[in-house]
């Protein structure tokens, strides 16, 4: 039966967007903007999960992240919070923890086992005889734990970025909201988050009583809701993120922000938590039952997702919050069979006589007993009340009355979400007035407002936000008024002592451990009656919750046992990360960094599909709509060949050499002479290591007498920074190292009109400017830094210009070249590019183990210096047989077979002869502009000779003829 209600104002699902999705193995339709959970509540589904210990059915608990009742897995990915994650249109769900499903799980018969399996009996049983431990361990292993990992599980990368503002508030509740409009009155930059997808905290849902009656409630609510956050939007210094929790807080308010796309690391010079609180539940017996739910998880079905939690409840309460919770079921149509307060007296009359004027039975000083389930327990049958002494904690069963229903709510106070400020090193008290710990002492920045502060009235919280606000702005030097709050009068909002003892147990205290209240007796009869080894050994608050919703209740039971005040017993802390949080977040980028140019937006919008590039996004290739890939590399080759192109050459590796030995140092740690190098001039720098394989090569250009614009490639520009600074300090020279690789941004500007296109941005005669040849000039209005360079094309110039200027001179660039044909292009056209030009790269062209010879880079090595970093090693090499050559090479213009590929091996051998192996292809690729199969492979010196022929093995063994050429292949072949 559905359980779907009309229209409700502000609901967060649109129901012009249906959603079909499978739980279980059958279809459900849900809507957009539903989760996986109030989906299937919506269908009518109750029981969707299995308990961790017991494989008890369980439902729908606090609807609010705070609990792993529900737990689905989608077959990749596991441990998914159906309370909170979107259901989407063909998902395929199940339960975890379960053996065949949660109507028929295999392993139910483990709650007939309780007895046997009490508290802390994994630290005594099994143990002997010795022989047997391995036997029993496979089966606890196997029956243990929740989900089951998935090997397969696609890598995923989430990025950690970085925010700094001068005040984060966590929390978009009323006095987070109000606290963050406060501050920005006085000038702040403010940050706010909230883990909810909406902002506004309980007055997205908690309605019922405030304004006499749940309707017109709803209306001021929403109008306060709806004005804060109209304010928020419209202040230029306010970030709201929503949809993201802060996970933890670490020295000088450094507070990691979780959100679906990563981690966003904030550091703050204020923070204000306005985290406000977890519901508890009541204890007794079987209060895990699916049907048995918190005031607020009902009202969140109710209001957020338009979904009745039932339709006859029960509410049990022990606060005045549980007659407003009454008040909203009603509204929704919800029929209330009883109101069940634990309290006898302190009640808000007002309250208790708008519930009581709807017909509803109200019982003061009253309990539920025990829940009675449906068969099999897959639901709410009916419970059973009885009187209830709050002072002794005694229920009198004898008393008992049977109630008809199909669920209940429980409401019996709420326990402060303050793990933040514990984790921040705040001294907690607790006060008797509100029954929680509040804050005491606050550390030196932080400041709390709200629930968690122990302010539970409306007015009140709006003040008390704005009270943390002007301390935070008063912290950082600026002028504000003082406000002051008034304390909490009135019932307490948390009952103290909402446990009901019962002789065959089932009442559970922490859902996620399948903890009763019989256990913590056990513990502390065992000697673990300190609430830290209480913990541990019951592993009360070590589930996936963290406690949230039965860290307070076991501090209560732990008191009443020892006889102590709860403040005795104090509490634990929750440590950093507060909330689970996906390995995927937390390894991220962690050891892959990502870096963007200063063009990476406009190559985003221009359609660019992006490539890794070393640390940096470099655009492959630019899509166009209804084309292939290989068509869009060879027109943008085709622009550069017959009219122009541009690339984004911002990732080269630029390291300025500085100082009076600026020259010998270059003479030293390339294998070029640098020294005669005339300023305007630039050289090949070819870099090696102390055994002489080819480590990197870009070009030193001349700018001074004491100052050379070092470019390495883009892989390795970090590796020869570093590089350059430990060879540097062995040297001891009189020079300075600075890299500003990101300080320059760069294009390389190529094809027949590149000359008259760039010409006009620059007074100065780009035709005089020979190959090889820099010179630094105004460029589009800014000073640059312009090279001669040949890498894709015969005419071509590299503008170099500082970092801030890099998208104006792009887009002057393109404009100047609009009438050209110009367009940009990526790095698979300008490694085809390259190599039509003959031109090797290090590191794709050569390996860990090439030396300078096998390249044929013998010119580019100044052999009578005196000293350069590996020349001791090519001295070495020279006297030894050179084994293999780097050759470029074309394949038979006629020739249709399968394409050869990179590494694709080289063997050496008559038509008739077996062949050996000889070398590899390192490049090839097939150039319309040379009409041929072209490429680079490494071959016996036997066979380097224009004319040679050699065969290329493909991936499906057979051996296709190369011949060997010169190079470029441009205009030759």
């Amino acid at each position: 039966m559905s359980k779907r209600l009309p229209n409700m104002s502000g609901e967060w699902i649109d129901r012009s967007k249906p959603v079909k999705f499978h739980f279980e193995g059958r279809e459900y339709t849900g809507y957009e903007g539903d989760t996986i959970s109030s989906a299937l509540w919506a269908a009518g589904e109750q029981a969707l999960g299995r308990s961790f210990k017991y494989h008890r059915p369980r439902g729908i608990l606090s609807m609010a992240n705070h609990d792993i009742n529900l737990m689905v897995t989608d077959g990749t990915d596991t441990n998914i919070r159906a309370d909170v994650v979107a259901v989407k249109a063909g998902m395929k769900l199940y339960a975890v923890n379960t053996k065949g499903g949660v109507q028929n799980d295999k392993v139910r018969f483990l709650e007939l086992l309780a007895p046997f399996l009490p508290v802390g009996f994994y630290y005594k049983a099994f143990h002997s005889p010795r022989k047997l431990f391995p036997f029993w361990e496979r089966i606890i292993r196997n029956i243990a734990g929740l989900g089951v990992v998935n090997f397969h599980f696609p890598r995923t990368t989430k990025r950690k970025t970085n925010a700094h503002c001068d005040l984060l508030v966590i929390g978009a509740g009323v006095s987070g909201l109000s606290a963050a409009l406060e501050a920005a009155s006085a000038g702040l930059e403010v940050i706010v988050v909230d883990e909810n997808k909406q902002a506004g905290g309980s007055l997205t849902y908690d309605y019922g009583g405030h304004n006499g009656d749940s309707s017109s409630a709803e209306n001021k609510l929403n109008t306060l809701r709806d004005g804060l956050l109209s304010q928020v939007m419209n202040a230029e210094n306010i970030t709201l993120h929503t949809g993201a929790y802060a996970a933890g807080y670490y020295t000088d308010h450094l507070v990691p922000i979780v959100g679906v796309d990563g981690i966003t690391k904030i550091r703050a010079r204020a923070v204000i938590v306005a985290s406000g609180v977890f519901e508890q539940p009541p204890v007794f017996r079987n209060n895990d039952l699916p049907g048995v739910m918190l005031g607020s998880a009902a009202q969140r079905l109710m209001h957020r997702y338009a979904t009745k939690p039932f339709h006859n409840g029960v509410v049990v309460t022990a606060n005045d919050y549980g007659y407003r919770v009454a008040l909203d079921l009603l509204n929704a149509g919800v029929t209330i069979a009883a109101l069940v307060d634990m309290r006898q007296a302190k009640v808000d009359k007002r309250l208790q006589a708008l519930v009581a004027q709807k017909g509803v039975a109200i019982y003061n000083g009253h309990c539920v007993y025990e829940v009675i389930p449906t068969a099999g327990k897959f639901g709410v049958a009916g419970a059973v009340i009885c009187p209830y002494d709050s002072e002794q904690a005694v229920a009198k069963s004898s008393e008992s009355i049977n109630i008809a229903c199909d669920g209940i709510v429980m409401c019996a106070g709420w326990a402060p979400a303050a793990a933040l400020l514990y984790q921040a090193g705040t001294g907690m008290r607790f006060d008797a007035a509100v029954q929680q710990f509040v804050p005491q002492r606050l550390p030196t920045g932080v400041f709390a407002a709200g629930k968690v502060n122990g302010v539970f009235g409306l007015e009140q919280r709006i003040d008390d936000g704005k009270r943390a606000a002007t301390e935070a702005i008063r912290h950082l030097g600026l002028q504000a008024a003082v406000i002051e709050v008034a304390a909490h009068e009135g019932s307490s909002p948390s009952h103290a002592y909402p446990v009901v003892p019962h002789a065959d147990g089932r009442n559970f205290i922490d859902f996620d451990e399948d903890l009763q209240l019989k256990d913590f007796i056990n513990a502390a009869q065992e000697g673990f009656d300190n609430i830290e080894l209480m913990k541990r050994f019951t592993t009360v608050g070590m589930g996936p919750s963290q406690g949230k919703h039965s860290n307070m209740n076991a501090i209560r039971i732990l008191a009443r046992i020892r006889n102590l005040p709860v403040e005795k017993v104090g509490s634990t802390t929750a440590r950093p990360f507060f909330h689970p949080t996906p390995f995927a977040h937390l390894g991220g980028r962690g050891f892959h960094p990502h870096r963007l140019t200063a063009l990476h937006g406009w190559h985003e919008n221009a359609g660019a599909v992006f490539v890794d590039a070393g640390a940096w996004k470099r655009p492959a290739y630019y899509a166009q709509g209804g084309v292939s890939k290989e068509f869009a590399v060879a027109a943008e080759c085709d622009a550069v060949r017959n009219q122009a192109g541009i690339i984004d050459s911002s990732t080269l590796g630029k390291i300025e050499v500085c100082g009076p030995d600026a020259a010998e140092f270059l003479e030293r740690f390339y294998t070029g002479s640098f020294a005669s190098q005339k300023i305007g001039e630039t050289r090949y720098a070819l870099m090696l290591d102390e055994s002489a394989v080819v480590v990197d090569d870009g070009i030193a250009a001349r700018l001074g007498d004491e100052l050379f614009y070092v470019t390495a490639s883009t892989a390795n520009a970090a590796a020869v920074y570093r590089e350059m600074q430990r060879w540097q300090q062995r040297w001891q020279l009189n020079i300075g190292l600075v890299n500003v690789t990101g300080a320059y941004g760069a294009m390389n500007v190529a094809g027949p009109a590149a000359l008259e296109m760039a010409q006009q941005l620059t007074t100065l005669d780009l035709s005089s400017l020979a190959f090889g040849a820099i010179t630094e000039a105004e460029f589009a209005g800014v000073p640059a830094r312009i090279l001669r360079v040949g890498f894709v094309a015969e005419l071509a110039y590299e503008v170099h210009v500082p970092a801030a200027y890099t998208q104006h001179v792009w887009d002057s660039l393109l404009q100047a070249g609009a009438s050209h044909g110009l367009r940009p292009f990526g790095t698979d056209a300008q490694r085809l590019l390259r190599l039509e030009m003959g031109h090797p790269i290090s590191g794709h062209d050569t390996d860990g183990l090439t030396n300078p010879y096998e390249i044929g880079a013998e010119w580019a090595m100044k052999m009578t210096k005196p000293f350069f970093v590996g020349q001791r090693s090519l001295q070495i090499i020279a006297k030894r047989p050179v084994k293999k050559r780097l050759v470029p090479f074309v394949l038979d213009a006629a020739y249709q077979g399968q394409m050869p590929l990179d590494c694709n091996l080289v063997i050496e051998k008559n038509e008739t002869e077996k062949g050996e192996i000889a070398g590899r292809v390192t490049s090839i690729a097939y150039s319309k502009n040379v009409g041929k199969v072209i490429g680079l492979a490494y071959v016996s010196p036997a066979k380097i000779a224009p004319g040679s022929e050699f065969y290329v093995r493909t991936d499906n063994g057979s051996l296709v003829k190369a011949t060997v050429v010169s190079t470029p292949f441009i205009g030759k072949h």
